[in-house]
């Protein structure tokens, strides 16, 4: 076990060995000894010295103000570099080797030696296979993308070292290059200084686009082909390109008013621009790589030039290079301001790509050049499947209560009275009648509210954008069917002539219950079924579930709910697509991939795998380009296995139980978190919740409102502020109690039956050791003791008592006798981390004790207080 991480070991120590040197150079050797002290105590006082975890309790307290920001840096940049070893360390050969097609193949084999399996079966499923991952700005993402091209350049240098065969000559200049940029990295202002647009989060989507998908993706697709053939002996068909990506950033409105109409045309444009920029590099490449002259009378023709032309490859190449410079030319002429007329041979549609490159394609093929065809030129067509001229498209999304608002204002203008104080039949019966009205229903020449301007000018925005831009419309706090209908009529109303995919978003727990009754009423509209011709896309909340009924409850409403609209949209004959809210970090569902996605109800998956990925899960999933295809891959075996021998129907009587273990919990937490007098006031003091909002983390506020409680919280900052303090409370909170409860009452056998022969369960319970293992006790009561007055001090003693509790109960289910046991892997990662996190997280006490003390601000403080909340404790996929 040891021996398989001492190479990760030991990249960690020599980048912490080249970072102590800069910090040396640049600080002094004073503070590179300090830093170095706290280091050694810090990895003695995890390994259970109860004298040492004193000494760097003292050691960190009497740091004086101009110590406390470097140290804080160094720990901050220790922790960083190790997770930089560690993600080498997952697609090292040496290593994980995550990028090792073996786990295709492996998925391949199993499916083909299946005995209710034919080939036919598999190939059909391989060819409707559908991945659709939708990019999300994360507030907790921070990192400047300055600093993580760095990240990205020590990992090249990684693999450099992982030889060894280099001459001594070689390895010198790589360790130069090394220290250059980890001294780079430290005198490189690590935090934003000024909050990011939604323009901005929308070009850090494009940069990870660049620095890792375009290269990975072609990269997957050849894995995917190769193991196919390996094991089928079939080929994947060149347009068949089963994942795509869509983004949320520059789309994304609900509870941020920074999102406009404008941010939006804007944000389409840009990604526009980068797609053909990115084409022209490839196309460039082309130019100078088809130099052949042998070719199909048909590309003879396409080409133009005659019998004569010796190069009908390079002059269809050149010709595509042109169209790609005036439409770039055009595109940043827009995006200027200016009001230009589009060129006539403006790139508009894929197909104006594909045409062209799949003709040349199939003429190298028919010529015997099948190994020219396959090369660049392959990848180049596979791209344009998957990114295409928009690179990425955009969701939309905005509240439900917006759309009734406008609605109400125009039926107000209008004199039919007031939409919003309607009931849900005269709402639908209204909106049908308008859906089917041939005349418009906006009056010309009228003032509008701002508010409703703004959803008017959305909407136009996306019936103006090329048709394919735009993937989907998105309505949060999705409760009723006419919240749909209403969507559609405002479209229509924008002049959308096209049928955009409207997707409800059920996220509360009030509202996962009812999804099944809404949809069913919908889909029981005649004009409803007759314009979505067969097809459905609803998305499934997970963070603001959990934050209103704790981890256990909502992810047991959202199988329930799951469950129930794939069996309705069944038997109504429709093709549903769930779209799953799944954030990065633990708290907000984010299970290790595979488990959480065989975990679903049977046929979850059936219309494809559309998920958010969260911005810094972004980077640590998709942010090199060997990382994003173990990914890719990762997902492609997950759907195969969950899609074709479909995982058996839980019994009945796990059904029942999991509704006890579900109201007991919800009870529980909600005692707590909404009940509870000391609650709010001790969670604004034990954690830096309040610091946070001050954060620039997003474009996004911190809050939906900016006075109230817990309820008004975004889900992100919520989750986020417990992870700061370790305790990990909205990822447990009442799971425990409810589990305790059961076993108590006998049922222990019962569970260890669901934990071995349900995946949903035992994923329930896996996640929870892993949250377990991520929390500390020690660290949870130090900062109660620097930040919380006394008189708070029970209630944070009583949730360390539930959470010591809870970790017996779910390790005496799973019959382990450590946390992590079957994952040794995020075990040794974890641990590996703590011996930098656990300084970070007394620093963080610190200044914020500090922070919260002085009557007049010391800059010194508050940059440490706002710059080094600890980083995540890293996400495993």
């Amino acid at each position: 076990m040891n021996e398989q991480y001492s190479a990760m070991r030991s990249n960690v120590s020599m980048l912490g060995k080249l970072l102590g040197d800069t910090i040396k150079d640049a600080m002094g050797k004073n503070i590179l000894e300090k830093v170095e002290t706290i280091r050694k105590l810090s990895k003695s006082s995890r390994a259970g010295n109860e004298k040492h975890r004193q000494q760097l309790l003292s050691t960190l307290q009497n740091l004086s103000n101009d110590e406390l920001l470097p140290v804080a840096r160094a720990f901050s940049q220790f922790l960083n570099l190790a997770n930089t070893a560690e993600q080498f360390h997952s697609i090292s050969p040496h290593g994980e080797a995550a990028n090792n097609p073996e786990g295709l193949g492996k998925v391949f084999t199993r499916l083909k030696n299946h005995p209710e399996l034919n080939e036919k079966a598999i190939r059909a499923a391989v060819e409707s296979l559908s991945i659709e991952l939708v990019l999300t700005a994360h507030p907790t993402e921070i990192t400047r993308r300055t600093l993580i091209h760095m990240l990205v350049e020590v990992n090249n240098c990684l693999k450099q070292l992982d030889h060894n065969d280099l001459a001594e000559y070689e390895h010198k200049q790589i360790m130069r290059r090394l220290r250059q940029l980890i001294a780079q990295y430290w005198h490189t202002d690590e935090i934003r200084k000024h909050r990011p647009t939604p323009v901005d989060e929308a070009r850090w989507g494009f940069a990870v686009v660049e620095n890792s998908l375009w290269d990975g993706v072609p990269r997957y697709l050849r894995e995917l082909n190769e193991q196919l053939e390996k094991v089928f002996g079939y080929k994947l068909p060149v347009e068949n390109v089963p994942v795509t990506f869509t983004s949320w950033m520059g789309g994304d409105r609900d509870g941020n008013p920074n999102v406009t109409a404008d941010i939006t045309r804007r944000v389409l444009l840009l990604s526009r621009w980068k797609a053909v920029d990115l084409f022209m590099r490839d196309i460039q490449v082309l130019v100078s790589e088809l130099s052949m002259g042998e070719c199909t009378p048909e590309l003879r023709a396409l080409a133009g030039g005659g019998e004569e032309e010796q190069e009908p490859y390079r002059r269809l190449m050149k010709r595509l290079r042109a169209q790609l410079l005036s439409t770039q030319d055009w595109l940043a002429a827009q995006l200027r301001g200016e009001h230009r007329a589009a060129p006539p041979d403006l790139l508009e549609t894929n197909d104006q790509l594909w045409e062209p490159l799949f003709a040349c394609y199939q003429s190298l093929r028919a010529c015997g050049m099948t190994i020219i065809a396959r090369g660049q030129l392959l990848d180049t067509l596979r791209r344009i499947k998957c990114f295409g001229i928009q690179l990425v498209r955009i969701d939309v999304r905005q509240e439900s209560t917006r759309h009734t608002e406008a609605l109400s204002e125009i039926t107000r203008y209008l004199g039919l009275g007031d939409y919003a104080s309607w009931s849900e039949t005269d709402k639908q019966a209204f909106l049908i009648r308008e859906l089917n009205s041939r005349r418009p229903l906006l009056p010309r020449r009228w003032q509008l509210s701002e508010e409703t301007t703004e959803v008017l000018d959305t909407c136009r925005v996306i019936a103006d954008a090329t048709q394919g831009s735009v993937a989907a419309y998105v309505i949060s706090m999705a409760r009723t069917p006419s919240d749909v209908l209403a969507v559609h009529l405002l479209l229509k109303e924008a002049g959308c002539d096209y049928t955009l995919p409207v997707a409800p978003l059920f996220e509360t727990l009030d509202d996962l219950n009812n999804a099944d009754r809404v949809m069913t009423e919908l889909l029981n509209i005649d004009w409803y079924r007759g314009i979505i011709q067969g097809k459905q896309m609803v998305m499934i909340g997970y963070s603001d579930s959990a934050k209103d009924a704790g981890v256990m409850t909502a992810s047991w409403a959202q199988y329930r709910a799951q469950d129930a609209l794939i069996k309705t949209c069944d038997k109504a004959g429709i093709n549903l697509t769930l779209f799953h809210g799944r954030g990065g970090s633990i708290g907000r569902g984010g299970a290790p991939a595979h488990a959480a996605l065989l975990s679903q109800p049977p046929g979850s998956l059936k219309g494809g795998l559309r998920v958010t990925e969260q911005g810094e899960m972004i980077r640590f999933k998709y942010g090199l380009p060997e990382v994003a295809i173990s990914s890719l891959a990762l997902y492609t075996g997950t759907i195969l296995e969950a899609n074709l021998p479909p995982p058996p129907e839980p019994r009945q009587e796990w059904h029942a139980l999991m509704e006890e273990l579900s109201a007991v919990s919800c009870d529980m937490y909600r005692g707590y978190v909404r009940e509870n007098p000391d609650f709010v006031p001790y969670f604004r003091s034990a954690t830096p919740e309040l610091e946070l909002g001050k954060l620039p983390l997003g474009s996004r506020p911190a809050k939906r409102r900016p006075s109230g409680g817990v309820e008004s919280l975004r889900a992100i900052p919520w989750i986020f502020a417990w992870t700061q303090n370790r305790l990990m409370l909205p990822a447990w909170l009442g799971a425990g109690a409810a589990l305790q409860k059961a076993v108590e009452s006998g049922k222990q056998d019962q569970l260890e039956t669901m934990c071995r022969d349900w995946p949903f369960f035992s994923t329930r319970i896996g996640m929870l050791e892993m949250v377990f293992a991520k929390s500390d006790l020690w660290l949870a009561e130090y900062y109660d003791q620097r930040l919380v007055e006394e008189s708070l001090w029970p209630l944070g003693k009583q949730l360390r008592q539930q959470l010591a509790d809870d970790i017996n109960v779910v390790l005496t289910i799973s019959n382990d006798d450590h946390l992590m046991a079957d994952l040794p892997w995020i075990a040794e990662s974890i641990a590996l981390r703590n011996v930098y996190t656990d300084p970070l997280n007394v620093l963080q006490a610190e200044l914020l004790h500090r922070s919260r003390q002085q009557e007049q601000p010391d800059a010194r403080v508050e940059q440490g207080a706002h710059g080094h909340h600890c980083r995540g404790r890293g996400g495993h996929a």
